[in-house]
């Protein structure tokens, strides 16, 4: 079943353990990235060295078309036969931008009010960013619905770091 699963840093060992995926997206801050974890194909993983900000003015990193047309080359290239994870710190903005990219990447127009929700509904705590979520929609030509589908959702409930959620494509209708 094809399945993306989002995770925090430190619960990606067990991640990697539990699900055995063939594709890894990691989305840290340059001074926080990963190396390809031992035994993984560093071919499958995406790293992706982007600060959680959400306006371009506020820090060095900032989320940009460049990691958006990285991701989506990358997610398109994953078959579904085994589970892409996606992580961040803590597994409530960046990697749940990312995942929410991605869905809607593979949805057909029009469902990225059904993705966010559903999003929502698997992780009270998602709080997608908004500028990654924003360089998706101009990416996809979703003419802002996405924006307003994650506005639409709130930001969620705050946590320190999110449980990992699996999220199968067939919940999501695709």
């Amino acid at each position: 079943m094809p399945l993306i699963l989002v995770s925090s840093l430190s619960a990606l060992p067990q991640v990697m353990r539990t699900y055995q995926p063939s594709h890894l997206v990691t989305l840290l801050s340059p001074e926080f990235m990963i190396e390809t974890p031992g035994g993984f194909p560093p071919e499958r993983h995406l790293r992706l060295a982007v600060n959680d900000i959400c306006d371009p003015a506020l820090g060095p990193c900032p989320p940009d078309e460049d990691h958006i047309s990285s991701l989506m080359e990358f997610a398109r290239l994953w078959d579904g036969k085994r589970p892409m994870v996606m992580h961040c710190w803590a597994g409530v903005s960046r990697s749940m931008a990312a995942a929410y990219s991605v869905l809607c990447d593979r949805a057909w127009r029009g469902a990225e009010f059904r993705i966010a929700r559903e999003i929502r509904t698997r992780a009270p705590h998602a709080h997608p960013n908004r500028l990654l979520v924003q360089l998706a929609d101009e990416y996809l030509d979703r003419e802002g619905r996405m924006v307003q589908a994650v506005q639409e959702i709130g930001p969620g409930v705050i946590v320190e770091e999110g449980e990992p959620v699996e999220l199968p494509l067939e919940a999501f209708g695709l």
